[in-house]
């Protein structure tokens, strides 16, 4: 080993796992080829949209990221996590612990509760003691990926600040900077406020307030639209997990009634982001959120890394090729 790569390694250890004095840990698939995958944790209200399905299934798929466990959040939880074993034992992926955050109200239609009604009803471990036991034992290692409404964040951070803080990130969806939902017809929309910070403004405030690296993927970079070719492509693959993202297709479509047909894959540019952040490139922002949702920029010292433009054909194009081996 020449000497300047001891100095490199020496300086690595120093720092300890997290940023370094650059910014945020970022570095491609490709250049990571070889290295020790990163570990994470995934958030989900799995069960409503179908984004989270196809974010599930991305991260399954992706050799970058070792998934230490599943948590649910929002409504009823443990039926999110029910669905969660069904869709990992038929992926081949039981050796994942499924963790189901503290229940909350929630009045919208769960258009997939048919699938998680087929699988055997348990109890669940709670999953903000589940999050705050693997901080522990992996202090500074482990990536939230965030990509529902912040319940189970907001009960971990209630429970014991301090290790939430051992955090080494926080990947979330959500929240809207400058473009809100578009329209039925494409058109776009002004800011406005996103589900998931819509519904726990409390839990996003304390996300912001917690101290823990955030990088925010909101609704002007994750509006990317899965067309019906390359829908197609992934239904027609025909492996076990492809199988698993049509059924929940087909019962999220119908459960929607008159909604398009064609999914918006808001999450899964979060999972992607952590490891591929050059097919969302982030800039610092400190971000403010209101009793309404509104996730607003304001003048003070950054508390994000905010992504508002991503690179939706490079994006569709990793997504078909991990998903469907296109």
């Amino acid at each position: 080993m020449k000497l300047t790569g001891i100095f490199v390694l020496l300086i690595a250890i120093a720092l300890g796992p997290g940023r370094d004095v650059a910014g945020p840990v970022q570095a491609s698939g490709d250049a990571a080829a070889g290295a020790r995958p990163q570990l994470v944790i995934i958030d989900t209200d799995i069960g409503d949209d179908i984004d989270d399905a196809f974010a599930l299934a991305l991260a399954l798929k992706s050799p970058e990221l070792k998934i230490l466990g599943i948590t649910t959040t929002f409504g009823d939880t443990e039926m999110r996590a029910r669905l969660l074993d069904r869709y990992l034992a038929a992926a081949g992926r039981s050796d994942i612990p499924v963790a189901a955050g503290p229940p909350s109200m929630a009045d919208n239609v769960m258009t997939q509760k048919a699938y998680a009604l087929g699988e055997r009803d348990r109890k669940h471990e709670d999953g903000a003691q589940f999050l705050l036991e693997q901080i522990r034992a992996h202090p500074g290692q482990i990536t939230l990926i965030a990509i529902g409404p912040l319940f189970t964040v907001q009960a971990a951070i209630a429970r014991d600040a301090a290790t939430f803080r051992k955090l080494k990130r926080v990947v979330m969806m959500g929240g809207s900077i400058e473009r809100g939902y578009d329209g039925l017809h494409g058109e776009k929309r002004p800011a406005e406020p996103e589900w998931n910070i819509g519904q726990n403004p409390a839990g996003a405030r304390a996300l912001f307030a917690a101290g823990v690296p955030i990088d925010m993927m909101p609704l002007d970079s994750t509006q990317i639209h899965l067309g019906s070719a390359d829908r197609g492509a992934i239904f027609a693959h025909g492996s076990p997990l492809t199988d698993q993202l049509t059924m929940l297709y087909r019962l999220w479509v119908a459960g929607t009634g008159s909604h398009s047909p064609t999914p918006t894959l808001f999450d899964p540019v979060a999972v992607t982001y952590t490891f591929r952040p050059e097919l969302c490139p982030a800039k610092p922002m400190r971000i403010e959120v209101d009793g309404k949702g509104m996730t607003r920029p304001v003048e003070g010292k950054a508390n994000a890394e905010v992504c508002l433009h991503s690179d939706e054909a490079g994006f569709l194009k990793l997504l078909l090729g991990r998903i469907a081996g296109r």
